[in-house]
């Protein structure tokens, strides 16, 4: 793992790692509508026509994943600024943001972000500039150095998701706000590029993927994809003392975003993706 000092400009060492310089304002915690940074791509939350270009835009998520990719991070970043206000000015941690499409984004909008991804091979071939190799378990990061955490479907590739949570509110500043979103196993989703066949099973989802492409699929269950599921991560959120939950909700479901996620067993399935907004309590 590099320092952060070595990889990333505008940071100072402390400690022999780093602390972020970023705003420290809170700003409202309910949600508003969605400003649509960009008039091609301006969205009101929850809406049809949002849900209809995100799917459609999942479907070539192989084929053309730039497009795919700058949607998704530019609507992540309005559900951000839902939430929270302008991220313009502020410190803003991307945990495990792949290629940098959210990073991108939220320094587009003025934001001090910054991008810190564990697998070298998901940064591309065109990372950006001081993306830092890190494990979400271990940031290299200061206590409350973040005014935003952000992590998009990262929480079904760990082991330990409290853990990582920990990890998540650790970095944040009191009263900042922590993104997280996962697609949960029992959503359509789960299996990700072997779904919806891991319905009837990890195994034989995986080997119908290798028939059908020829070449082996780039998740395996218990490795680096993980049965997660919404009911029990909602306990153990809740449970938790240093953060609260501000919502629970399907991020892409174009109605009812928070009714769906409050109806056990139905959820499991029809919540497709699980976004929890939450709040940095005082230590």
């Amino acid at each position: 793992m590099r320092r952060v000092g070595e990889a990333v400009s505008g940071l100072r060492v402390v400690r022999g790692w780093s602390r972020l310089r970023g705003g420290s304002r809170i700003s409202d915690t309910a949600p508003r509508p969605y400003r649509g940074a960009r008039p091609d791509r301006s969205f009101k939350d929850p809406s049809f026509r949002r849900s209809l270009a995100l799917f459609r835009a999942f479907r070539h998520e192989q084929d053309d994943p730039e497009t795919c990719y700058e949607l998704l991070a530019c609507d992540a970043a309005d559900q951000v600024e839902a939430y929270d206000g302008p991220v313009d000015g502020r410190t803003v941690v991307d945990v495990g943001g792949g290629g940098g499409y959210f990073t991108a984004e939220f320094r587009r909008r003025g934001a001090q972000a910054y991008l810190f991804e564990p697998d070298v091979q998901e940064l591309g071939e065109k990372p950006p500039d001081g993306a830092v190799i890190a494990d979400g378990y271990l940031l290299p990061l200061s206590d409350g150095v973040a005014d935003v955490t952000f992590s998009s479907n990262v929480l079904e590739h760990v082991a330990d998701p409290q853990t990582f949570l920990s990890e998540l509110a650790r970095v944040t500043r009191p009263g900042g706000l922590i993104y997280v979103s996962f697609t949960n196993w029992l959503s359509p989703w789960g299996g990700h590029e072997w779904a919806p066949w891991h319905y009837f099973g990890a195994e034989r989802a995986r080997a119908r993927y290798r028939r059908r492409t020829g070449k082996p699929a780039k998740h395996t269950l218990g490795e680096n994809l993980f049965a997660v599921h919404i009911g029990a991560t909602l306990r153990q959120v809740r449970a938790r003392d240093d953060v609260t939950v501000v919502s629970a909700r399907s991020r892409y479901w174009p109605f009812l975003a928070e009714t769906v996620v409050k109806a056990p067993g139905i959820r499991e399935v029809a919540t497709w993706n699980l976004l929890l907004i939450l709040r940095r309590c005082p230590p």
